[in-house]
C-alpha cells in the first residue's frame, strides 16, 4: 500500500480516531445488522476474527459469539496479521461470512496516552506495551530514530546556518541503519556534490539546503552556540535501511508493513498508535486482494471489515 509516490502523511492523516468511535457492543450489534441487511442469513452467518492473541482481544470474540451465534474462526496471527492461508477453511465452514480483521492499541484515560496496558492478571497489575509484537518491532527503529536525534546539530556561523552531523549517519555503506535525504538538509554542489564546510573528527558540518530552511523555518537555529535538531528531525527527511525476514512467525509481515511509514511511527507522539493505525490499513488493503481471488467465497457472501481495537484498562479486582 505504501509506495514510494504516495503521501505517506496523509494516508496515516485519513485514520481518524475523533468522532469515529464507538463501545464495542455497540459496534458488534450494528455489524450483524449490517450483514442482515445484505441478506445474511440468521444461523447461517460464521464470523471470523483477525486480532492479535493479547488477552485484550477476548472481549470483542465473546461479542461476536453473542450476537451472530457461533463462536468466531480464527484468521489472526500476533500482531494484528491476517492470516490468508486460512480463507479455504473458513469458506468451508460457513454459508454467509464475515472476516473482522482490528490492530490493537492501549489507552490510558488519566494521562491521554496510547500504547500501554494495565495487566490487571499479573501479581503487581504491571503496565506493559499493549502489543509486544509492534513492540519489538519498533525497538531498533525508535533506537535509530534517538541516535540520529542527539547527533545531528543545528547552528550559525556568521550569516550561514549550518547542520552538523555524526558520521554514523552519513555512511552510506551501512547494510542497516538511519539514513538521511541528504539532498532535503544539506546544500548540493554545482555537481550534485555534497561539500561539506568543515570536518571534524566523527562529524561534518554543512550549510543548510534551502527547502530545509523552508521546513523548519530559520527561528529553529539558535542564535549562539549549537543544538541537538531532536524533535525538528521530521519524517520528511530520513528513511531507513533494514534486513526483513521473510518469516511470519518472527517479524516478518508486520514489519515488512511498517517499514515505509517508519519515519512517521518514530517520530509520532504515541509510536504504537501510529504502528497500529499504518498496519491496519496495509493488511486490509493486502488481505481484501487476496479475497478477491479466493476460490472459497466465490459465490458466496463476504463482509470484511477492519480498524483498530482500543482497550482501556480494566479496574483490578481483589480477592480476600
Amino acid at each position: 500500500m505504501y509506495s514510494a509516490n504516495i503521501d505517506i502523511k496523509g494516508a496515516l492523516e485519513d485514520f481518524i480516531l475523533e468522532g469515529a468511535t464507538f463501545p464495542y457492543n455497540c459496534f458488534v450489534a450494528r455489524l450483524y445488522n449490517f450483514c442482515r441487511s445484505l441478506g445474511f442469513e440468521p444461523g447461517k452467518i460464521l464470523p471470523s476474527r483477525a486480532f492479535c492473541s493479547d488477552e485484550t482481544q477476548g472481549y470483542p470474540s465473546i461479542l461476536l459469539a453473542k450476537h451472530f451465534g457461533a463462536f468466531p474462526f480464527n484468521h489472526g496471527r500476533v500482531g494484528g496479521i491476517v492470516a490468508t492461508d486460512r480463507h479455504g477453511p473458513h469458506a468451508d465452514h460457513g454459508k454467509d461470512l464475515l472476516i473482522i480483521h482490528a490492530s490493537h492499541v492501549g489507552y490510558d484515560p488519566e494521562d491521554a496516552s496510547f500504547g500501554h496496558y494495565h495487566r490487571s492478571h499479573t501479581e503487581h497489575f504491571e503496565t506493559t506495551p499493549s502489543c509486544g509484537k509492534i513492540d519489538s518491532v519498533l525497538k531498533w527503529y525508535l533506537q535509530q530514530y534517538a541516535f540520529a536525534k542527539e547527533n545531528i546539530f543545528l547552528h550559525r556561523q556568521d550569516k550561514d546556518l549550518l547542520v552538523t552531523i555524526d558520521n554514523q549517519i552519513l555512511n552510506e555503506d551501512m547494510k542497516e541503519g538511519l539514513f538521511l535525504y541528504l539532498d532535503k538538509l544539506v546544500k548540493v554542489g554545482t555537481h550534485g556534490e555534497f561539500r561539506p564546510r568543515k570536518s571534524y573528527s566523527t562529524s561534518k558540518c554543512y550549510v543548510a539546503s534551502p527547502e530545509f530552511r523552508e521546513l523548519l523555518g530559520d527561528a529553529a537555529w539558535p542564535g549562539t552556540g549549537r543544538h541537538k535538531i531532536e524533535a525538528k528531525l521530521l519524517p520528511e527527511l530520513f528513511g531507513f535501511k533494514r534486513h526483513l525476514s521473510g518469516d511470519p512467525e518472527t517479524h516478518g509481515l508486520l514489519e515488512e508493513n511498517l517499514i515505509s511509514p517508519m519515519p512517521w511511527i518514530v517520530s509520532s507522539k504515541f509510536p504504537l498508535l501510529t504502528a497500529a493505525q499504518a498496519n491496519t490499513q496495509v493488511e486490509f488493503d493486502r488481505t481484501y486482494r487476496t479475497l478477491v481471488h479466493a476460490k472459497g467465497y466465490q459465490e458466496k457472501r463476504v463482509v470484511f471489515i477492519s480498524g483498530l481495537n482500543v482497550s482501556f484498562p480494566v479496574k483490578r479486582t481483589v480477592h480476600k
